[in-house]
């Protein structure tokens, strides 16, 4: 429900300020959050049955196509973990893989709830293109994510069968 009624330019400015405010914000917390947060065994990360172990994004989404063009969270912040590119093999780097890609995948999460709040100072009609957005531009980040982590624990299972 609009109660801040501005002129349309401002707006729209007003827009695209709070919805990088908002992706950092995001951010911001769950970086904060402790470690255990972000266990990928737990039901919300895990992977579930009708994913297929992470095949479904391949068939559906053909999402080895694009995810390399997907920027990098990690990269940007210093001390951050890159996702990108697994520079080791290493259990504990891909623990720590495992753990990031759930921190990367709950940030995307949470910059999408608040398309809402755009309908504070924008007519209600920008409410459902602010979601729009908020899905076209967390989804491929959630997909790859989702896609990566079954590879991960494949990779650490095999690992851990030939030790």
């Amino acid at each position: 429900m609009q109660v801040i009624f501005l002129p349309s330019l401002t707006a729209i400015l007003l827009c695209f300020i709070v919805w990088p405010i908002l992706q950092v914000t995001a951010a911001l917390i769950c970086t904060h959050l402790p470690e255990r947060f972000f266990d990928y065994t737990a039901f919300f990360y895990r992977t579930h049955h009708w994913e297929k172990d992470g095949e479904i994004y391949q068939k559906w989404f053909r999402v080895r196509r694009w995810k390399k063009h997907l920027p990098d969270g990690g990269s940007l912040v210093k001390g951050g973990f890159e996702k990108k590119k697994l520079v080791s093999f290493s259990k504990d780097n891909l623990d720590k893989y495992l753990l990031e890609s759930c921190r990367a995948e709950m940030i995307h999460w949470l910059a999408i709830l608040p398309f809402w709040l755009f309908g504070f100072f924008t007519p209600p009609i920008v409410i459902f293109y602010m979601l729009i957005y908020a899905i076209a531009i967390n989804m491929p980040c959630i997909i790859a994510q989702r896609y990566n982590r079954p590879r991960i624990v494949r990779i650490i299972e095999r690992q851990d069968l030939s030790a």
